[in-house]
């Protein structure tokens, strides 16, 4: 196994991203170095505005760096693809399919030129199985709450067999059990599947529970990475457990110093 190509299996060189507003030129991201190994769960985390969103998008290639270059298995990222799936807050469902036809849409983008209908409709299946939504499979988004539509999200995702799942703030909408069992349910798929998981979170005890790394960016504009901390819990993770864990408070207290003393004037000033 070559641990170059393992360590850096998603690599950020050099990237900044400046935009053209109405008042000129703003500078959203600079000096962005950053490397992520196959399999690894990384959190992006920061105060509004420091650029997370920005970042989880350059690597999804909806939008390209002013300058630098990200890269993903040593292919430049040049847009999107399959290889890479994004999960965003609100869902972003088709409201007129059902939850099966939200997935299948994915599914049939991916395969359809080398697999059966049959084999489409099976992935499509056990894509919702995963997320523990077989029962609701014929209903619309409308019919279902807010955490099934984030689990049919994630399950379209999935469908996929991405690479790298991108996720944007995936739980923020939601209650604080929802949240918490999505959490749990997201360590277990992701246990399973193996993917390299990128997300962009607000949420201190979110990102120290599921995270192998956490990416800690300075305020914009022109924000940078001030911090990356090193998550070295055991796997597979319990947050009840963890709430007890010295180790796991540690982390908290360092990511909690970071954002609210070492970064905390944006607070100050709201």
């Amino acid at each position: 196994m070559h641990t170059s190509l393992s360590t850096k299996f998603i690599e950020i060189q050099d990237v900044e991203q400046t935009f053209k507003t109405a008042k000129g030129l703003f500078p959203a991201l600079r000096d962005i170095q950053l490397n992520i190994a196959k399999g690894e769960f990384v959190s992006l985390i920061g105060h509004s505005g420091c650029g997370k969103s920005t970042l989880l998008n350059l690597i999804a290639g909806l939008t390209v760096p002013t300058s630098g270059a990200l890269l993903c298995a040593n292919k430049e990222i040049k847009g999107p693809g399959p290889e890479r799936a994004v999960v965003f807050q609100n869902h972003s469902l088709l409201p007129w399919l059902t939850c099966w036809g939200n997935v299948h849409l994915a599914v049939e983008r991916v395969f359809a030129k080398r697999e059966t209908k049959a084999q489409l409709a099976a992935r499509t299946d056990a894509a919702l199985a995963m997320v523990g939504l077989t029962h609701a499979a014929q209903k619309r988004p409308g019919e279902i709450s807010g955490g099934m539509k984030q689990r049919v999200g994630i399950a379209r995702a999935l469908s996929m067999e991405p690479q790298v799942l991108l996720m944007d703030e995936p739980f923020g909408a939601l209650d604080a059990l929802t949240r918490a069992k999505l959490q749990d349910e997201l360590l277990e798929i992701v246990a399973r599947t193996q993917s390299t998981v990128v997300m962009v979170t607000h949420d201190v005890d979110e990102a120290v529970l599921l995270s192998d790394k956490i990416v800690m960016l300075t305020n914009g504009p022109a924000a940078t990475i001030g911090e990356v901390l090193h998550v070295e819990l055991a796997r597979p993770r319990c947050r009840v457990e963890l709430a007890e864990d010295l180790q796991y408070q540690g982390y908290r207290k360092a990511v909690i110093d970071f954002l609210y003393t070492r970064q905390g004037h944006v607070e100050k000033a709201a």
